[in-house]
């Protein structure tokens, strides 16, 4: 059996979306938070993320409770490690944060969307002088 791409595994995942993934995502929606464009389920490299604005490179995960486990927790190292050292930042919630927390989630989110970006963009974002 051939596996999927990741465009449609993405498309599958936004169909069986969380509620928390729902509630989150009417929150985020066209540009409501801070005028920020937001993706949901967006391939990145072999991952995909569950929402991500391109414009300021910071990716959004909801973590459930599967996410306690030892091999989720070097899982989801390995994957942040590789979405850091591409560029990009990363803001972890707890799905039960998104429903019982809502203001609070959505106010970091906002937070880490105004923050300045961490440090150099990666090589091949740079540009060249030519």
């Amino acid at each position: 059996m051939r596996a999927m791409s990741p465009r449609t595994r993405a498309a599958t995942l936004r169909r069986a979306e969380t509620e928390a993934e729902r509630i989150l995502w009417y929150h985020v929606r066209n540009r409501k938070l801070s005028g920020a464009k937001f993706r949901r389920q967006q391939p990145i490299g072999p991952y995909i993320v569950d929402f991500f604005c391109p414009e300021s490179k910071l990716i959004i995960e909801l973590d459930g409770s599967h996410h306690d486990g030892d091999d989720q927790t070097v899982a989801d190292r390995t994957r942040t490690q590789f979405l850091v050292e591409a560029g990009y930042r990363l803001a972890r919630f707890w799905n039960n944060d998104v429903q019982r927390n809502l203001d609070g989630v959505l106010r970091q989110i906002e937070k880490e969307l105004n923050a300045p970006h961490p440090g150099p963009l990666p090589q091949a974002e740079r540009g060249t002088k030519g």
